[in-house]
């Protein structure tokens, strides 16, 4: 059994999948009414419901994207930051792991990160 989606509110569908398909590879599935179902390539779905308001999540959650390599981590928070989006916690290198913390255009906070799989 494997988690296979994450269902979020957000204020404008359209800015919030635009974001998820420029940064993280997720690629429009289908729409069910006026919200949309992204997939990224191994197969996780992100649903995108539109809100006229948005409940916030405590500071600790987080949605987490793991990346192949440091330096993959290190040109998308490059191309992140480039770009404007609100960068959270910089990039930083610890032993193994690489990682930055950046908001969607709905403040949700997301984590890019690279640590190897230790198996």
């Amino acid at each position: 059994m494997n988690l296979n989606h994450i269902h979020l509110h957000v204020l404008s569908v359209p800015k919030a999948a635009a974001f998820y398909a420029r940064y993280f590879g997720m690629r429009e599935l289908t729409w069910h009414g006026d919200m949309v179902f992204m997939r990224d390539p191994a197969g996780m779905d992100l649903a995108l419901a539109p809100a006229t308001s948005l409940e916030r999540f405590p500071p600790w959650f987080h949605i987490g994207f793991r990346l192949g390599s440091s330096a993959e981590v290190k040109a998308l928070h490059g191309r992140v930051a480039s770009d404007g989006v609100t960068i959270k916690e910089p990039c930083t290198t610890e032993g193994d792991l690489t990682y930055f913390r950046c908001l969607d255009p709905d403040g949700y906070q997301i984590e890019v990160y690279y640590e190897p799989d230790p198996s």
